[in-house]
């Protein structure tokens, strides 16, 4: 287990390099930061590594091989994701439209319900589980940092994997 310990600052200077990558979980947390203010920001964030933990649970158990081993399997994975990117699209124009003053008073009277805590986690745990390639990502990276001779292979993708989401929640 020394040769992971040797490989940890390596491993979390990836994932630094990773989560400042711009993507689309980052994408929708500066989103609703900037919509709603940071509790929602923060609520997306929360909702997007609750995605991560059960990616990582998922490839560390065995899961995530089957979207590698099945096209079918993978391809209805993205399409429900894709498709659900573009309800959120759909959503931020329809927006977006509105007339300025009907848009505010919209906000206004409809900011307890649209935008509440609870759905802003859910639409950062939906955008990222309906996205196949963090799966893929899972079960491809966090292999490369766990030593072929290591006894607990699976704890150690455990470990890597906390590591990994809490790094990414604190950025």
């Amino acid at each position: 287990e020394a040769a992971l310990l040797q490989q940890l600052p390596l491993f979390m200077a990836a994932v630094l390099v990773l989560n400042a990558t711009p993507g689309v979980d980052l994408l929708l947390t500066v989103s609703r930061t900037a919509q709603s203010g940071m509790r929602a920001g923060f609520m997306a964030a929360l909702g997007i590594n609750a995605g991560c933990a059960l990616h990582a649970l998922a490839a560390a158990f065995g899961l995530a091989a089957l979207l590698a081993w099945s096209a079918a399997a993978f391809t209805l994975v993205k399409w429900v994701g894709a498709a659900y990117l573009v309800w959120l699209g759909i959503g931020m124009l329809r927006n977006a439209w509105r007339p300025s003053a009907a848009a505010a008073a919209t906000a206004q009277a409809g900011r307890a319900h649209d935008v509440s805590p609870a759905a802003d986690f859910r639409r950062g745990l939906l955008t990222n589980l309906l996205n196949p390639k963090v799966a893929l990502f899972m079960l491809a990276f966090l292999p490369q940092f766990i030593p072929a001779q290591a006894l607990h292979k699976t704890a150690a993708f455990l470990a890597l994997g906390a590591i990994f989401i809490v790094q990414s929640l604190l950025f």
